[in-house]
């Protein structure tokens, strides 16, 4: 079986992607030169370099490629080895125009760009796994070779593809899935506007339609693109596997919530032997080392709470916002370390030598335009240094306090047509409930809605529209059992096939939250609610309101105005050993931290006032120790209390009673015993 690790690697990765075929081959000694200044102990390489490994059809160069492995592994660096199969050759396209992909109106993509791929196109599905073979064959046994890395980014930019070749390949889905044409008439509901079909035959893609188009074929059809393009990687993966044994294989995923909305990593994360991700901050005014932290947790929980690696992220700015601004001092290593304190074994970057061509020119790299006499030089040179310095770190697991449910096919659902409201966001309300967790200094695991929840005291879904009634049982045996459980509005309200639950909403949640909605009642734009709790506070609600009617929940907090006014607004339903909570409208980060105190006060969760604001406190634990990372993200320096001694790695310092943390700086202690 293969290691789940980077074959060879005995410390943290830290490195990034090498494009050694943008440079004369001059420049890659003072590239390896530069790499062992830094600290760099493994590069990717390769993946975008197809049309020079396969030149013209079944022709192949690998001299080049043979000379790189070969000295990067003569300087001690490891390698990601790329299949490029993200950006096939010209000659390719020429060939075969048909594997371009096709949108719903019907618009062919043209080469010229990445990722322009047909993922059912069977030129596309040979083409690629004759060139992964040709490299699993060559180098599949390269004393460099620490990961193979299949393609790029799986799902960016273009994921559905819409041409015959899939309507196609979507028919014999359908078929192995419902069986019967009558079965699949039942599960889409084509009942409604005489949609029924007598023939799988009859069935398209969801192209361009009048108006509204069938939800669940659309909602199938996401399912059906995802099933292809991990379809595609398994089969690389396997051909790796074969020819390469005992190489771990990855593919970059991008699991943060802004960032790819078409992939199910759940699924993804069940076929790579090593998780890996990309990230990289949204810079629109909000506090980015929030969302960095929510999307290293979401990565961890995709690999299951194992190590996972950062392949990807960026020195300083990137170049594809609409306003790309420098990191600050200082930013990087807070980035780049606050990754690996939420599990990741290492810190990569997009790229080492920085373009000076092509659409990413003008994204930050290691090594920049400006060479060795820069700030962002000399701050890779120090992260090199720190990073080196906690390889004993490697191989430990961070430590989780709560559990927040998310499911990428529940959001693929919520944001199909005709929803109750347009201004409810299902990723603005779990980036809503995450930052106000972070606040509270409590660390997240994601999980799947049918998961084992056991390990937590409290439990967070901040919005599951789509929710089967096996998520719903095992969220009534979580609280049972002894679980503190929050549910935020429009939750639970559909099954797998986006039909409502029967019987009254909150479908398949009503009988753990203890009560029913007969109505919602979205806001309007800027129209504000106010609700009242039992002492007389007041906290207030925008986007949603609902008719809730207890049945055996307790009403905790009333709506004071609106259509609702005099209904439940917030619920407490004891239940068993354990208690949930439901919210009926969009809480504001005031309402969302009183709620979640009391929730924090029923899951028996000690508040962690003691914690400075936006000083981040994270845990990981393994055979080799219990290490706390402290990221200072504020502007001053910060104490932190310590319930144990321990060393400080970054400086060597011994720490004891209380750890200071200057501004903007990061501390890792090595807790003694």
């Amino acid at each position: 079986m293969p290691d789940t690790t980077p074959t060879g690697l005995t410390r943290l990765a830290f490195g990034g992607d090498y494009n050694p075929e943008q440079w004369p081959e001059t420049v890659w000694h003072e590239d390896v030169r530069l790499m062992r200044e830094a600290g760099v102990t493994m590069v990717s390489v390769g993946i975008f370099s197809w049309a020079l490994l396969e030149p013209s059809p079944g022709e192949f160069d690998f001299g080049w490629l043979d000379r790189l492995l070969d000295l990067l592994h003569e300087n001690g660096i490891r390698v990601g080895l790329g299949t490029p199969t993200v950006a096939p050759p010209a000659w390719f396209y020429r060939e075969h125009p048909d594997a371009l992909p096709v949108t719903a109106d019907g618009t062919r993509y043209e080469f010229g760009s990445r990722g322009a791929i047909c993922h059912s196109n069977t030129d596309y599905r040979s083409a690629a796994a004759a060139i992964t073979t040709q490299l699993a064959t060559r180098y599949g046994d390269h004393p460099a070779l620490a990961l193979w890395h299949v393609h790029n980014e799986y799902g960016v930019p273009v994921s559905a593809c819409y041409c015959e070749s899939c309507a196609a390949h979507f028919r014999r889905r359908l078929v192995a899935t419902y069986g019967t044409v009558e079965q699949l008439n039942e599960a889409w509901g084509t009942a409604f506007w005489g949609q029924r079909y007598t023939d799988f035959a009859q069935i398209n893609p969801p192209r361009v339609t009048p108006t509204a188009g069938n939800p669940t074929q659309a909602l199938d059809y996401k399912r059906f693109t995802d099933a292809t393009i991990r379809e595609n990687f398994v089969r690389e993966r396997d051909i790796l596997h074969r020819l390469s044994p005992g190489v771990p294989v990855t593919t970059n995923f991008m699991t943060a919530l802004s960032q790819c909305d078409s992939i199910d990593y759940w699924a993804w994360g069940r076929e790579v032997d090593l998780v890996t991700n990309d990230h990289y901050l949204i810079t629109d005014g909000r506090r980015t080392h929030v969302n960095l932290a929510m999307a290293a947790d979401i990565t961890r929980s995709v690999a299951g709470g194992a190590p996972w690696l950062l392949l990807e992220h960026s020195t300083s700015g990137v170049n594809w916002q609409p306003r790309n601004p420098a990191k600050a001092p200082g930013q990087m290593a807070r980035n780049s370390l606050g990754h690996v304190a939420r599990g990741s074994d290492g810190a990569m970057f997009f790229q080492w030598r920085q373009s000076r061509r092509g659409a990413e020119k003008f994204h930050s790299a290691m090594l920049p335009h400006g060479g060795t006499d820069t700030r962002v030089w000399r701050e890779v040179v120090e992260l090199g240094a720190a990073v080196d310095s906690l390889s004993a770190i490697r191989g430990t697991r961070t430590q989780a306090d709560v559990a927040v449910l998310w499911d990428w096919q529940s959001w693929w659902a919520q944001n199909l047509q005709w929803r109750p409201s347009e201004d409810h966001d299902p990723r603005e309300r779990a980036d809503a409930f995450y930052e106000a967790l972070y606040d509270r200094h409590l660390t997240v695991d994601f999980a799947h809605p049918e998961a084992d929840l056991s390990a937590y005291p409290l439990v967070v879904v901040p919005a599951l529209y789509l929710m089967t009634e096996a998520a719903g049982n095992n969220l009534r045996e979580y609280v049972e059992n002894g679980g503190t459980l929050v549910v935020s509005y429009f939750s639970g309200i559909v099954d797998e096939h986006d039909a409502v639950h029967e019987g009254p909403h909150p479908g398949a949640l009503r009988d753990v939250l203890g009560l029913t909605v007969e109505e919602f009642s979205p806001l309007l734009k800027d129209e504000r609610i106010r609700i009242t709790g039992p002492d007389g506070s007041e906290l207030s609600g925008d986007v949603w309101s609902e008719f809730v009617v207890p049945r055996g929940a307790e009403t905790v907090w009333t709506y004071a105005d609106g259509l609702a006014a005099g209904h439940p607004a917030i619920t407490r339903h004891r239940l068993g050993e354990g208690s949930a909570w439901y919210v009926s409208t969009r809480l504001d980060v005031h309402g969302l931290d009183v709620l979640l105190g009391w929730a924090a006060d029923d899951a028996r969760i000690a508040p962690r006032a003691d914690l400075p604001h936006d000083v981040e406190v994270v845990r990981r634990t393994g055979e080799s120790g219990t290490f706390l990372f402290v990221i200072n993200h504020s502007a001053l320096d910060a104490k932190v209390p310590l319930e144990a001694h321990g060393t400080e790695l970054l400086t060597g310092e011994r720490a004891a009673g209380h750890l200071g943390v200057p501004a903007g700086a990061v501390r890792v202690v090595r807790l003694d015993g």
